[in-house]
C-alpha cells in the first residue's frame, strides 16, 4: 500500500542525531507542536563514527526519528536546523514506500495544514 495522500503528499521519515536525549526531545516537541511532525521517537545510546575536519571522531549521541509528510519536510528541515546545537546537524530524509495504511494516513493527517 502506497503512503500517498489524495493531494500527492507522501509519508516521510527524517533521521536526526544530536548530543543527547534532552536536546532532541525539545526539538521533537517543537516539531509536533508546530505540526511539522506527527511523531518523534528519540533513541539513546547511539554511537556515531565519522570524519570531521580531517579527523576520525567517535561520539555518544541520541537519534531522533521524525514522521512527517513530503509537503512539510522542507519546513521541518529548516526548523530542525534552526534549533539544533550542532554546527552541521544530520538531517536525512527517507521516503516511506509502504506501511500500515491507517498509520500512514494518521501521519499525513497529523501534519496537514
Amino acid at each position: 500500500m502506497k503512503s500517498l495522500d489524495p493531494n500527492g503528499g507522501q509519508a516521510m521519515i527524517a533521521l536526526v542525531t544530536g548530543p543527547n536525549r534532552d536536546s532532541l526531545l525539545q526539538i521533537g516537541r517543537t516539531a509536533v507542536e508546530e505540526r511539522l511532525a506527527a511523531c518523534v521517537n528519540v533513541l539513546d545510546d547511539v554511537v556515531s563514527v565519522y570524519r570531521w575536519q580531517g579527523a576520525i571522531e567517535q561520539e555518544a549521541e541520541s537519534l531522533a526519528i521524525f514522521k512527517t509528510s513530503s509537503a512539510r519536510l522542507p519546513m521541518l528541515r529548516d526548523r530542525v536546523l534552526e534549533l539544533h546545537p550542532y554546527d552541521e546537524p544530520e538531517f536525512v530524509a527517507l521516503r516511506v514506500d509502504s506501511g500500515s495504511p491507517s498509520y500512514l494516513t494518521w501521519i499525513l493527517d497529523s501534519v496537514a495544514g
